[in-house]
């Protein structure tokens, strides 16, 4: 009994320790852990703190690195794809031809015509050309006058390079299937990039239709002015993109692609896929133009153009859907000369280039042709459309045009007559 009684009193003096000292360890262990945890929550936030300002100190460095680049980018330009088609392995050699042009030009100037009429003439014209209704008249004028076939092409001037390419292709087709000759080409500026990718493309189809080509201040290794435009990573690039496509795409109906062509990154990616044929005879003009102060402030050199009108309500029905459209295209008077001039005294300034304003003169020197270098300060829109004031001691667009053909069809002479003698040196040896 007495046991018992001490045993019980052991188990109550036990439970009683336990019920105290539990919530003292308890609490003992809070208080240790609530300084801890402060510490922790005092740490995170202190590295919040600071990364905070190191994000935005990476991101600041990011943007500043950016436009850094963009500005190295818009100033370096078009600097290392100038002439890019000198500088290429493998690309044949160019000819000096301007002794011979311009002895033709004096004798087409004294009334000596030599350019026969076993040719039909195509005249190609270049970007904006549909826009502009008196390009390359006065050239098929004079040559109707003169007794010759000769046709201006009906392309969307403002087409892709391969769009033109095949629609230029159907063109001397329908000409050669037509008239039974042989057609010869004069293409001038993006009209010269068209036909030399016609010929490209499609010679298999037309080696027996085309007799040469004449490539008149064509860009065809690229221009600066369109690459300084369509150059992505540039400061404002989406902007001057949108721009240009509402410009090309939405004003005037065309498309975006007929100016990116003429970019550097597009052409050599098109000259290292389709080469031009080696036996077809090629003709490469250039010129310079003037930037004398007369030539900057002067307008007797002009552009007629027609640009489409945004377009207007009609309120009274009754007008038909033709008269309304030409009833909304404004004619415009550019004065050519002087925007020439301002161009290639920029390209000039910026890279010591020499330009008939847009097309630099080594961009225009196709490898392997013969190159006429005229001894006249002519700008881009020389060859296509006529002055005000004429100059009689001087020659026109319409007898340089005459001589250049005149001149390319004496290579295809000459080359066949190479031909010829190898072939027969070939045969004698053999027999």
């Amino acid at each position: 009994m007495r046991h018992s009684q001490c045993t019980a009193a052991k188990a109550t003096q036990h439970l009683t320790f336990e019920s105290w000292a539990v919530p003292i360890c308890i609490g003992v262990t809070c208080k240790l852990m609530l300084p801890l945890f402060g510490i922790q929550l005092a740490w995170r936030l202190a590295i919040a703190s600071w990364r905070c300002p190191f994000h935005y100190i990476r991101c600041a460095q990011g943007r500043v690195r950016s436009i850094s680049s963009r500005v190295r980018r818009t100033l370096h330009g078009s600097s290392d794809d100038i002439g890019w088609l000198q500088q290429t392995p493998g690309m044949a050699p160019v000819e000096d031809g301007t002794a011979r042009f311009l002895e033709l030009l004096e004798c087409i100037r004294n009334g000596e015509h030599t350019l026969p009429d076993s040719f039909v003439y195509l005249l190609i014209p270049g970007l904006f050309s549909n826009h502009g209704p008196l390009y390359f008249v006065a050239t098929k004028k004079f040559f109707s006058k003169k007794g010759l076939a000769c046709h201006i092409a009906k392309i969307h001037s403002e087409a892709s390079v391969e769009h033109n390419a095949w629609e230029l292709k159907q063109y001397i087709e329908e000409l050669y299937w037509g008239s039974g000759k042989r057609v010869m080409l004069l293409g001038h500026s993006k009209g010269g990039v068209d036909a030399a990718a016609a010929l490209s493309m499609y010679w298999s189809d037309l080696k027996d239709k085309v007799a040469g080509l004449a490539l008149v201040q064509s860009p065809y290794g690229g221009t600066p002015v369109a690459s300084d435009i369509l150059r992505e990573g540039q400061i404002a690039d989406r902007e001057t993109r949108r721009i240009m496509e509402f410009l090309i795409c939405k004003l005037i109906k065309g498309d975006i692609r007929a100016l990116e062509d003429l970019t550097y990154e597009k052409r050599k990616e098109f000259i290292m896929n389709h080469k031009l044929p080696e036996e077809i005879p090629l003709i490469s003009f250039h010129s310079e133009a003037s930037v004398a102060p007369g030539v900057l402030a002067t307008m007797t050199h002009i552009a007629h153009a027609e640009l489409p009108w945004l377009p207007l309500p009609n309120f009274g029905g009754e007008e038909s859907d033709n008269s309304a459209q030409a009833g909304r295209q404004v004619p415009v008077v550019i004065p050519v000369s002087a925007a020439m001039a301002v161009c290639a005294l920029h390209l000039q300034l910026r890279y010591g280039e020499k330009s008939d304003g847009l097309v630099t003169c080594r961009d225009a020197e196709v490898p392997g042709s013969v190159v006429v270098r005229p001894n006249q300060k002519l700008d881009h829109a020389w060859m296509v459309y006529s002055s005000w004031k004429k100059n009689p001691t001087e020659p026109d667009p319409c007898e340089m045009c005459e001589a250049l053909l005149t001149q390319l069809v004496e290579i295809g002479k000459s080359e066949q007559g190479k031909k010829g003698v190898g072939s027969s040196s070939t045969s004698n040896s053999t027999t």
